[in-house]
């Protein structure tokens, strides 16, 4: 094919492109082999420096600001409101429906939809849609913090957060942050502990919201029957518990048919007369001989709290607890502080879980450092099986840390964090950087056995091999311009996998065209051709 379609190579004309591209990368060339001969005089240095980027990674990895995702404009925000306890659905309609003026107060909102009762009469879900990227200026977040959260927290009467959904499908309850507090203590004392860890959680300011899932303050009524005057009155307790029963509970009594049409009948008393308790004792009942009895003369109401909901986790009591992190803030921040706070604040017979995103996270950040490892002794095997030589093999692995650690300066710098998408654009900057290595390391041994001593080899090898490397790198991190530039959907997810993958193949570059060569010359076994192997090599380098 080579033969057919490539025309015969001509000379450059001295005022073409192509001519003036060479004589850069002769200069190029030129200067770099001068860098290095003159490094390698002082090797230890270039060692050292290797050795300082190898122990960096470990504290960018640990200082790098880690989440799950990185944050998407969806044009979504999703809101969770909650009333007093004793608010009532009518009440809590009336609150509620003071979002609606966000379509009138804010431009780039196109519609409002609200859910009262999800959870309970006084709890309420709300859904925020704007207006297509094209037609606003600002980023869903900018509209979140200046405009949509302000207002819900001037709202009276309701407790309220704002948050934009995650972009990866993911179980739980809809905050980022769900942390488990379990034991086999009562729930009372569970409670306690968990309220302290949210006060404290809330004063280290890295939350908007932060609560508990255990409410101790749903209204309850207790009717006390005075079974003796009941008694001597004819009262019997099957019969005052099947009137109270049809008065109140709203039950199916049967149906009936109208107009080919099927009706049920639900005996109740009209709403205007159940709105309170006290109304309670305005009903009637019958005695054995069919005389009504006001409820009034039997009973009495006793008024007390319960929980909203009983949950366990893991076959224990559980409490969990709720947040949202502030803007700028990652979830393994926040996690953090929360595990800084439970450390100091739980009891003995306490211990932490997590649920939904956060367990997601966890999960995900444990089995990164485990896949990572096992990949590197992978790929350590197989160099080894390939060269021959366990030396050479971790000279080629020399240039693994010098691209993490130009991936990491970056992220632990805050222009993005370690997710799931920056993982991902890990693999290719290793592997394309790992080439690198390769490359020079396979030319040296090959100029060892032409007869060239390891020093002269390994100058030779890295100054031929800087073309093809750089042109490998250049055209990988151009590639990645159109991801650095992305807005819209998806934005983050590109960003983050582009910056990641072009910082990591430029710094990664940078290091490895020094500090491979300065470990080659360490590390690497001085080959002494025969003369045969000699000849051959010649022979075989004049034909191509």
């Amino acid at each position: 094919m080579y033969s057919n379609l490539i025309k015969p190579i001509k000379t450059a004309k001295e005022n073409s492109l192509e001519h003036w591209l060479d004589k850069q990368f002769d200069r190029l060339y030129r200067r770099y082999k001068r860098t290095l001969h003159s490094l390698l005089n002082t090797n230890g240095v270039v060692l050292t420096f290797g050795a300082i980027v190898l122990v960096s990674c470990y504290f960018l990895f640990i200082t790098s600001p880690s989440e799950l995702e990185p944050a998407e404009d969806q044009g979504f925000v999703f809101s969770i409101l909650e009333a007093d306890s004793q608010t009532t659905l009518d009440a809590l309609s009336a609150s509620t429906d003071e979002l609606n003026r966000l379509i009138d107060d804010v431009p780039e909102i196109d519609n409002v939809f609200i859910i009262n009762g999800s959870g309970g009469t006084n709890n309420a879900i709300a859904g925020i849609v704007l207006a297509p990227w094209d037609e606003r200026e600002r980023s869903t977040q900018a509209i979140l913090e200046n405009e949509i959260q302000p207002f819900m927290e001037s709202q009276p009467g309701l407790s309220s957060f704002a948050l934009v959904p995650p972009s990866l499908p993911s179980p739980g309850g809809g905050t980022p942050v769900e942390f488990i507090i379990g034991s086999t203590q009562p729930y009372e004392a569970i409670n306690e502990v968990a309220n302290n860890i949210v006060g404290k959680a809330m004063q280290s300011g890295r939350f908007i919201f932060v609560d508990t899932d255990l409410s101790i303050d749903r209204p309850k009524q207790t009717v006390n029957i005075d079974r003796e005057k009941a008694a001597l009155m004819g009262v019997s307790m099957q019969q005052l518990a099947a009137d109270m029963g049809s008065l109140l509970s709203g039950a199916d009594a049967g149906r009936f048919s109208l107009d080919n049409r099927s009706y049920r009948v639900i005996p109740q008393v009209a709403r205007s007369e159940r709105l309170t308790p006290d109304q309670l004792r305005q009903f009637y009942t019958r005695n054995q001989e069919g005389e009504l009895i006001q409820l009034s003369t039997l009973v009495t109401l006793e008024e007390s709290v319960q929980p909203q909901a009983l949950r366990g986790f893991q076959q224990l009591n559980a409490v969990k607890i709720s947040g949202v992190p502030r803007p700028g803030v990652p979830l393994g921040e926040a996690l953090g502080v929360l595990q800084e706070i439970a450390a100091t604040e739980l009891p003995a017979g306490f211990s932490v879980d997590y649920a939904g995103q956060s367990r997601q996270f966890m999960s995900e950040g444990q089995q990164l450092v485990v896949t990572f490892f096992f990949a590197l002794v992978v790929i350590f095997l197989i160099l080894a099986a390939q060269f021959e030589s366990f030396k050479n093999a971790i000279i080629i692995l020399v240039t693994v840390p010098m691209s993490v650690c130009g991936a990491l300066i970056f992220i632990s710098l805050g222009f993005t964090t370690l997710n799931i998408y920056t993982q991902v654009a890990c693999s290719p900057s290793l592997g394309l950087i790992a080439k690198h290595g390769i490359l020079i390391v396979e030319f040296a041994n090959q100029l060892q056995q032409e007869g060239r001593t390891k020093r002269e080899a390994i100058e030779e090898a890295t100054a031929i091999r800087l073309r093809p490397i750089l042109m490998t790198t250049a055209a990988t991190v151009l590639a990645m311009i159109p991801l650095l530039i992305a807005s819209g959907a998806g934005a983050g997810a590109r960003f983050a996998m582009g910056l990641v993958i072009a910082s990591g193949m430029t710094l990664g570059t940078l290091f490895t065209l020094f500090v491979v060569p300065a470990m080659y010359l360490f590390l690497a076994k001085a080959i002494t051709p025969t003369p045969t192997e000699h000849m051959v090599s010649t022979e075989t380098n004049h034909d191509a």
